[in-house]
């Protein structure tokens, strides 16, 4: 297979370059089960482990993962070694189950992430803002699908719902099932492009993704009776679609913790960051606050408080992940806060002395 259809392009020649000159062969992870890869190069696909060094000294955050471009070093005994991982352009982070805080990318060097919902009872946007803010960290294109279309019995009201919050991203409303809607996506499975599939148990991926390939490989299961969706993808692996692209399926998450920063945060959430220009402190975080244009918008009813609810929750999670890394930054929020407390008083006793 050409490297080209999977992706490779002069950014990536010139980082290999280095490998190439010591015999190495480039490849894409296409699966990853454990430390055993599958990975696909011009001379076909070849089952690869990790070299001793790169499994003891790289980072767990380093390991190679599906979608990631590697330098191998083949074996006449048939299976490569895994010496090397090229930059990632982009990757799909959250943050690892467990209580150690460590990094798990899901897949790397996305161009599309594909947030896949169901439109039946487990719809909810709340999830989607979460979502969309784990993919604008990737640096990967979020596009919101809203699968089960033949499942709503009004899905105008629910693609507004989401509208309002994926300001500017791309929504599409299919069904996988009946194959609703799906010629919309094909701008997206253009040859040499990788999408991803990412979203909770049950809501269609293994489905649309064997509208996208064109044939039933992913096996399929329906949802539970009490509507909670079953994995049925155990892996994560990537696939070639009918047009020539590529998409990674990956395990349904129970859960999504963020791995992320405050600026995918304001991307998602960019009327409420446009609305505290006008907050009286730079570093409003519309609470309790005196003179927060974002509250007042609230109260204006031009912002719904849900919005803001969810948005004080993620930089809640955000903030404890800060300080896990950093004890040092607890003291300094308190002194932040007594000193804004300070001021709502003051200014409260002024406004009181002229009424």
């Amino acid at each position: 297979m050409q490297l080209s259809l999977l992706g490779w392009n002069q950014s990536f020649a010139a980082v290999f370059a280095s490998h190439a000159s010591a015999g190495l062969l480039a490849g894409r992870v296409i699966q990853q089960f454990n430390h055993i890869y599958t990975v696909a190069t011009e001379d076909g696909e070849l089952r690869a482990q990790l070299s001793g060094h790169l499994r003891y000294e790289a980072a767990p955050g380093q390991l190679p993962v599906t979608g990631d471009w590697v330098a191998l070093r083949p074996s006449i005994q048939g299976t490569a070694q895994i010496l090397a991982v090229l930059p990632r352009v982009t990757q799909f982070s959250r943050r690892a189950a467990g209580k150690a805080d460590r990094e798990q990318v899901i897949a790397a060097n996305l161009d599309y992430a594909f947030l896949v919902t169901g439109l039946d009872n487990d719809f909810s946007p709340r999830r989607i803002e979460r979502y969309l803010t784990a993919a604008w960290d990737s640096g990967s294109t979020p596009v919101v699908i809203l699968n089960k279309l033949d499942l709503c019995a009004d899905p105008a009201s629910r693609i507004h719902a989401v509208e309002r919050v994926a300001c500017g991203t791309a929504i599409h409303a299919v069904s996988a099932l009946r194959g609703d809607g799906l010629e919309e996506l094909a701008p997206y499975c253009l040859p040499g492009k990788t999408v991803a599939l990412l979203g909770s148990s049950g809501v269609g991926k293994s489905t649309l993704i064997n509208r996208l390939l064109g044939s039933q490989s992913q096996s399929t299961q329906p949802v539970r009776e009490d509507g909670r969706g079953r994995h049925t993808t155990t892996r994560r692996e990537l696939l070639f679609c009918a047009q020539g692209g590529m998409v990674i399926d990956t395990p349904g998450m129970r859960e999504l913790q963020l791995w992320s920063d405050d600026e995918a945060l304001q991307t998602t959430f960019d009327e409420i960051e446009t609305l505290a220009r006008n907050c009286r402190y730079r570093d409003c975080r519309h609470q309790e606050e005196p003179g927060c244009a974002v509250r007042q918008a609230v109260n204006d009813g031009a912002l719904s408080a849900e919005r803001l609810s969810s948005l004080h929750k993620l930089q809640r999670e955000l903030d404890w992940l800060d300080r896990r890394e950093d004890p040092s930054a607890g003291p300094v929020e308190r002194q932040r806060w007594k000193s804004i407390h300070k001021s709502a008083k003051r200014l409260k006793k002024e406004s009181m002395k002229h009424t």
